[in-house]
């Protein structure tokens, strides 16, 4: 019983930022189901999870290898109801930037998470990340039509 409580309060302290990250990747749903393959997978080989230094990273990777679908759109959740906060042309715009843009975007302007936090989970440089986000946002601007006074 205690293995059951023990990977309890591993998913407590791993799953939300699991499900955010699948989600910035591969839109909603499959990113709630990928995160459920990522935790039944963790489940399974928990022993061998134990030896593993970044977990939500592993996992991240697990859950992409799961759940991915080649040209299959991403589908972002629908707003119940209106957020006057919310910009309705976001949620498209999102759709059209790659997995990897929109990870980036998602996660470090919509969640917070660093640039290093970012780098980590998806195994790859800072400055790439760096990268993604700038063309992310670029690609944002544009398909927004939000002019930027970035340089003037």
């Amino acid at each position: 019983m205690d293995e059951v409580r023990e990977f309890e309060a591993f998913v407590i302290e791993v799953e939300p930022k699991l499900r955010r990250a699948l989600i910035a990747a591969y839109g909603s749903e499959r990113g709630r189901e990928a995160t459920a393959e990522a935790l039944g997978w963790a489940w399974e080989h928990r022993d061998r999870l134990k030896r593993i230094d970044n977990k939500v990273a592993f996992l991240f990777r697990v859950g992409q290898s799961k759940s991915r679908r080649r040209k299959q759109p991403i589908i972002l959740a629908e707003l119940e109801h209106y957020e006057s906060w919310v910009e309705p042309g976001l949620r498209p715009a999102l759709t059209s930037l790659t997995e990897r843009q929109r990870t980036a975007v998602v996660l470090v302007y919509g969640f917070g998470w660093t640039l290093r936090e970012v780098a980590d989970l998806t195994g790859v440089r800072v400055s790439t990340v760096q990268s993604y986000l700038e063309r992310g946002l670029n690609k944002l601007r544009n398909a927004m039509k939000v002019v930027s006074d970035v340089g003037t």
